[in-house]
C-alpha cells in the first residue's frame, strides 16, 4: 500500500469540503482529499449540476455546477491532493496522528481529520409506485443533469421540498407543461418559492399545483410513459398527461464505514462542538450537512463557517507552539491571485 502523510485529510470533496481547502491552506496546512465520487463537487457536481442556487453570499443566483467550479479554483492555489473515486474504508489512531485506509489500499496519515461528507453515501427515496422499474431508464428521475433534456415536455414534479419546487421554477420556462403534486397543500420549501410557484401556476398558463393527491400509478408502454395517475385522500383518482416523472422525495442517506469509526452520533449524523466543529475523537472535526449540534442549519453558507471554525481549531494541533495570528483575506492576500 502506498502512504503518503500530510497536515489534513478532508473526506468529501464537496462545496463545503472544497472550502475547508482553502481555510486550511489560508493558515498554512496542507491537504489532501478524498471522495467516492469521481470528480469534486459532491451533490452539487453528481445530482444537480444546473440547479440555482440563490442562498450564497454576493450570488443572487449560481448554478450548482458553477460554485463547485469557482470553489476548486479558490482551492487550487493551496495545491490539494484529491483521491476521487476512492472511499475511505477505515480510520484509526496512529499515534498522534490518525491513519486513513482508502478502498484503493492508499494509506494517508494526517494530523487532524475534517469530515465533510455530507449525508454519506447517498440514493434516491423511491415513491411505492407499481411499474416504477419500467420507466425508470428514460422517463423517471430523481435528478436533473441538463434543463434541455426537458424542453417541449409535458412534466410531472412530485414532491413538497426545496427540490420539487426550484426545478418546478427552473423548468417551466422550457417544458410544456408542469404538475406539482404533493400530498398536502402546503408546502415545505422555502416560502419565497411556494410564493413563486403559487404566482406562476396562476398567471403562466403551463404550471398547474396538484393537492392533495399522491402518486398511484403509471401508464404507457415500451418505457415510454403517457401519463401519471395520482389519488387524493378520498380515493379519488386524477390522469396527468406525462412524458416524463420527476420524483423528489430525499435521498437515503447511509454513513456506510462513518457509523464504525467510534464517533458520537445523533440520528444518524456526527455531533460536534458548535464553536469547534470537534467531534469526540480529537484530532477529527466534522463539518457541513453530517454535522449537527442544537440550533444547526442545514444550508451551505453554513457548511462554510464550520469550515472556517474547524481550520482554526485545527490549527494548534497542526503547528503546536506557533502563534495564530488571526487575519482578513483583504489583508493576508491569497498566493496565486493577482492582489
Amino acid at each position: 500500500m502506498s502512504e503518503v502523510r500530510t497536515d489534513v485529510a478532508i473526506i468529501g470533496a464537496g462545496p463545503v469540503g472544497l472550502f475547508a481547502v482553502f481555510e486550511c491552506g489560508m493558515l498554512k496546512m496542507r491537504c489532501h482529499v478524498v471522495d467516492a465520487l469521481d470528480m469534486p463537487g459532491g451533490q452539487c457536481a453528481a445530482l444537480y449540476p444546473e440547479k440555482p442556487i440563490y442562498d450564497i453570499p454576493g450570488h443572487p443566483r449560481i448554478d450548482a455546477i458553477d460554485l463547485v467550479e469557482r470553489l476548486k479554483a479558490q482551492a487550487a492555489p493551496f495545491a490539494p491532493t484529491y483521491h476521487l473515486g476512492a472511499r475511505v474504508e477505515a480510520l484509526a489512531p496512529r499515534g498522534e496522528d490518525w491513519e486513513l485506509v482508502t478502498s484503493r489500499g492508499e494509506r494517508i496519515v494526517a494530523r487532524a481529520v475534517i469530515v465533510a461528507a455530507g449525508v454519506g453515501a447517498f440514493g434516491p427515496n423511491r415513491p411505492p409506485v407499481a411499474r416504477l422499474a419500467e420507466f425508470e431508464q428514460d422517463c423517471v428521475h430523481y435528478l436533473v443533469k441538463r434543463r434541455e433534456d426537458f424542453r417541449g415536455k409535458r412534466l410531472v414534479v412530485a414532491g413538497g421540498g426545496d427540490s420539487a419546487l426550484d426545478w418546478t421554477l427552473s423548468l417551466a420556462g422550457i417544458a410544456a407543461h408542469v404538475d406539482v403534486v404533493h400530498r398536502r397543500d402546503k408546502f415545505r420549501a422555502a416560502p419565497d418559492t411556494v410564493e413563486k410557484v403559487r404566482a406562476l401556476a396562476a398567471t403562466a398558463g403551463n404550471v398547474d399545483i396538484v393537492t392533495p393527491y399522491q402518486l398511484d400509478s403509471l401508464e404507457g408502454a415500451g418505457g415510454r410513459l403517457e401519463a401519471v395517475v395520482v389519488k387524493d385522500l378520498d380515493g379519488g383518482t386524477r390522469r396527468l398527461p406525462a412524458d416524463h416523472l420527476l420524483a423528489f422525495f430525499g435521498l437515503a442517506q447511509n454513513l456506510g464505514p462513518i457509523a464504525e469509526w467510534g464517533l458520537s452520533l445523533e440520528r444518524n449524523l456526527v455531533k460536534v462542538d458548535p464553536a469547534t466543529c470537534a467531534t469526540s475523537s480529537p484530532g477529527i472535526h466534522a463539518i457541513g450537512d453530517i454535522a449537527t449540534y442544537p440550533g444547526k442549519l442545514k444550508l451551505i453558507l453554513t457548511g462554510f463557517a464550520e469550515a472556517a471554525s474547524a481550520a482554526h481549531a485545527i490549527h494548534a494541533r497542526v503547528h503546536p507552539g506557533a502563534a495564530l495570528h488571526f487575519e482578513y483575506s483583504t489583508s493576508k492576500g491569497v498566493s496565486g491571485f493577482a492582489a
